[in-house]
């Protein structure tokens, strides 16, 4: 390991996905030189806005991911480790048994962080390379769009304003766009409009804390953007070097949205770039994010792949 460097493992666990970055990282450079990064779709927050319990299935597959990265975390021998767990878990009426399998796995406790909080590291994740750059006007306003909420963060080399939602890809979808235990395939214009008035409603709240308009640099986060930049760039698979700092216009994110909340499940699965596990929620998750560009004006979105897995990373070193 290079000299100042300490190794690090950091563990996002969020409504949809699980995710593992193993990293040198030098707090005095600020350089981050990655080991590995994964993640897997294990679905923690299913039906969790409905019955506010995490179901054991769920469980379990996110346990089955953790025994995987407890292994990865061994092998390259980090020094520290952080698990920090998001919204769905937040909101588990049973959460105790989240955490101690956790516990029995991986040997750490995990932070259920604020809204805030998990807003606080996406915008160090997504910002701390621009920083030393001048290409992108700030402030800047970074979007998290995750499975069960939606965090919004403006500021500069700091954070200003921040504020968690509970709109995200997963919480939508299941909201509304499920009829008779399966997702309405495609989904009807009275079901895409409730979920506009929802989203709008949540943009409402955010804009109570975040000045959202004042931003220059819109800058978003996580898959179902990331999804997003792959289908606008017709890559032939999932590709992180292209999509990452991808520019996107308000004008193909509205034509991307409109193709995905009308397609069927075929449609969508047969996209090269789709990750299995999003077919089902990257509709919502769109949606999410053309209804941000229109409250704000923004002309485009920046894509970042670096958020609150590499804020994480940060936050322990």
């Amino acid at each position: 390991m290079p000299a100042g460097f300490t190794r690090v493992a950091a563990v996002d666990c969020g409504t949809n996905s699980i995710r593992l970055l193993v990293a040198d990282v030098n707090p005095a450079t600020g350089e981050l030189l990655e080991l590995d990064r994964r993640m897997t779709i294990v679905r923690l927050g299913q039906d969790v806005d409905r019955t506010g319990r995490l179901a054991p299935e769920a469980l379990e597959r996110t346990f089955a991911a953790c025994r995987t990265y407890a292994e990865v975390i061994r092998e390259l021998g980090a020094a520290k480790v952080r698990f920090v767990a998001t919204s769905a878990s937040r909101d588990a009426s049973n959460r105790e048994d989240f955490v101690r399998g956790v516990v029995d796995i991986l040997g750490v406790e995990p932070e259920v962080v604020s809204g805030e909080q998990e807003a606080e590291h996406s915008f160090t994740g997504a910002t701390k390379e621009l920083a030393g750059g001048d290409a992108m006007a700030r402030p800047y306003l970074v979007v998290d769009i995750g499975g069960g909420s939606t965090e919004f963060v403006v500021g500069d080399d700091h954070v200003r304003a921040a504020r968690s939602v509970d709109v995200g890809c997963v919480r939508m979808t299941e909201r509304h766009l499920v009829r008779d235990g399966a997702v309405t395939d495609p989904p009807t214009e009275e079901q895409i409009a409730a979920m506009r008035a929802d989203i709008e409603q949540a943009l409402d709240l955010a804009e109570e804390t975040v000045p959202l308009r004042e931003a220059r640099t819109l800058v978003g986060l996580a898959g179902s953007v990331t999804t997003v930049s792959a289908i606008a760039q017709e890559l032939p698979e999932y590709d992180s070097e292209r999509i990452h700092h991808s520019r996107v216009s308000r004008e193909k994110v509205r034509e991307i949205t409109e193709w995905l909340l009308h397609s069927t499940h075929a449609e969508r699965a047969a996209v090269p770039s789709m990750h299995p596990g999003r077919v089902d929620v990257i509709a919502a998750g769109a949606l999410v994010l053309l209804s941000i560009m229109e409250r704000t004006g923004a002309e485009e979105v920046v894509v970042s792949e670096h958020d609150i897995l590499d804020g994480i990373a940060w936050s322990v070193a």
